[in-house]
């Protein structure tokens, strides 16, 4: 007999006997004659039946499954804190299944639908770039479906959330770029409707007043955090009447691109061109010159999201949304140091 898709409903058909009194016999049920139970565990060790969790979750209306939504799974930054979620997960029995938006809203809405067909227990996610109406959530929200926001978030004051100090860390960059010799100091800033964006470019502002600098719009550039999008805002920025003498991208991948750009136009990094990236990519190190990235505690975040996930599984009543905050640091390589790197 194949032992392909070996279910219950298999064994029960061969012994001759329902589904139920299969599955308890599996588990030695004392309903279940000792005769029925020793021919059921032999059956299914023969045919190698493996359970399966989800169809027992079903029939107790939890499936020990979380449903992980990301904008992609080629970077580093989402692969390290999907392994953060996963690690945290198992250690408490939990499975993830993982679907992509492609930073599309509609791809968002639709992965949303199909991980609640699956029955999952809740959800974790990151917003895709295209997400400005959140009307999505409602369902997840009116029915007290676990659900928790790291890094892109919205709706705080309603949802779990997991982000960096953004705003700090912006700061911290404008300021080292200061330190360092440079005077006017440049963002590539993402989407506008993004919460990172925006922390970003109130930590760029505040640093730029800390520092006696004028904040100057021209100097101000968006991008879609597309690899074209980050080098057109590069060329207008480098086409400026005065152009900028340092670079800070919302993140690593807008840094790399600003990097081949400047390059392109015969600019020394950092002698002519300062450059910052946010997310520290391993990329960042093997790059010439080697880039000053903040770096992004991306595992912690995923093990503290799925733990946000399961305080709110666990409760037994509806529980107050907690906001988490992780503090980054800013790694200094050759990218913006006008000297060598103390």
């Amino acid at each position: 007999m194949s032992t392909r898709h070996v279910s219950l409903k298999t064994i029960a058909q061969a012994l001759n006997v329902s589904v139920s009194t299969v599955s308890r016999a599996l588990r030695n049920h004392p309903d279940i004659g000792p005769e029925v139970t020793r021919k059921a565990q032999e059956l299914a060790r023969e045919l190698q039946y493996i359970p399966n969790p989800l169809a027992i979750g079903l029939l107790k209306d939890k499936t020990n499954t979380i449903g992980v939504i990301v904008p992609d799974l080629v970077t580093y930054f989402f692969s390290s804190i999907i392994s953060g979620i996963e690690s945290l997960a198992n250690e408490h029995g939990y499975y993830i299944v993982i679907r992509c938006s492609y930073e599309s809203y509609e791809k968002e809405k639709e992965c949303l639908e199909n991980l609640l067909k699956l029955r999952v227990d809740g959800i974790i996610m990151c917003l895709a770039q295209e997400t400005q109406d959140y009307a999505h959530f409602d369902h997840l929200l009116e029915t007290e479906i676990p659900l928790v926001f790291f890094d892109r978030v919205c709706r705080p004051s309603e949802v779990a959330t997991v982000v960096v100090d953004n705003q700090q860390a912006a700061r911290r960059i404008t300021r080292h770029f200061f330190e360092s010799g440079y005077r006017r100091i440049a963002h590539i800033a993402g989407p506008a409707q993004l919460n990172i964006t925006r922390e970003r470019i109130e930590g760029y502002k505040q640093g730029l007043a800390e520092c006696h600098l004028p904040f100057d719009t021209a100097l101000l550039a968006h991008c879609d955090l597309s690899i074209a999008s980050a080098t057109a805002a590069t060329q207008h920025l480098l086409a400026l009447p005065s152009p900028p003498d340092a670079i800070f991208g919302v993140n690593d991948t807008t840094a790399f691109a600003a990097m081949k750009e400047i390059k392109r136009q015969h600019l020394r990094i950092p002698q002519d061109v300062g450059l910052i990236g946010f997310t520290d990519e391993f990329h960042a190190t093997v790059v010439e010159p080697t880039l000053t990235s903040v770096m992004h505690p991306t595992f912690e975040m995923g093990r503290e999201a799925a733990l946000l996930f399961l305080a709110q599984v666990e409760a037994k009543d509806r529980i107050t949304p907690s906001q988490t905050v992780l503090t980054t640091q800013l790694v200094v390589r050759e990218s913006s140091m006008k000297g060598p790197v103390k």
